[in-house]
């Protein structure tokens, strides 16, 4: 009896590969626009139509939702990628920075803060994941006595989302094409041993949670 390979795999194949280039157009939409940009842009970005789209996604919230995962997941792997394949705890640090500055998250952060549940359990995790992952690679690169002591992780937080932080819908000068130069001068800056004095105290992530 002949028996015929069903086609459900190839089309549940061919749902991710579409659910994961609307997930990646709609996050350079989001940075390039804002997130009020068009599903309908989006779509067309993807290079799949609108039904599809609301297929996997039901609304602009659930797709932002699942945009901004896909950030914080992929900076967790640039981070652990690094620490897994560079030696060296400050060449790792430098990877996985100038990495996370190619996922945008500065401009970013706006979906993060006014379209994204604080509560949901899911965004939780993530955040957890993220902060344990980011604060093993900056602790390693302490221990190693290559980065100086008063600098820590918020201090990275707070480089790295600002230099990829551009006004969605203007027209002002295009930065991006110094991010990496100017991170670089960052890290040029913390390596140890210190050659200033900075004002006040390491940054903690503690110190950039909103306050109530």
């Amino acid at each position: 009896m002949t028996t015929t390979t069903p086609p459900a795999p190839k089309l549940r194949a061919d749902a991710t590969r579409n659910r994961n280039r609307i997930i990646e157009a709609a996050r350079e939409a989001f940075v390039e626009h804002g997130a009020e940009v068009a599903l309908d842009e989006i779509a067309r970005r993807a290079g799949v139509g609108n039904a599809t789209l609301y297929r996997h996604f039901a609304d602009r919230r659930e797709l932002i939702h699942h945009v901004t995962l896909s950030v914080l997941d992929r900076v967790v792997e640039h981070a652990e990628r690094a620490m897994a394949e560079e030696p060296d705890a400050f060449a790792a640090l430098v990877r996985f920075t100038h990495a996370s500055a190619d996922e945008r998250m500065g401009a970013l952060c706006p979906l993060l803060s006014e379209h994204i549940d604080p509560n949901d359990p899911e965004m939780h995790d993530a955040k957890v994941r993220l902060q344990e992952t980011t604060t093993e690679v900056i602790t390693r690169a302490h221990r190693s006595s290559q980065l100086r002591e008063d600098v820590g992780v918020g201090d990275f937080v707070v480089a790295i989302t600002q230099l990829t932080r551009p006004l969605p819908g203007t027209h002002c000068i295009d930065l991006d094409q110094f991010v990496h130069r100017h991170l670089q001068l960052f890290l040029d800056g913390v390596q140890a041993p210190a050659r200033s004095t900075l004002p006040g105290r390491a940054v903690s992530l503690d110190d950039l949670k909103p306050r109530s």
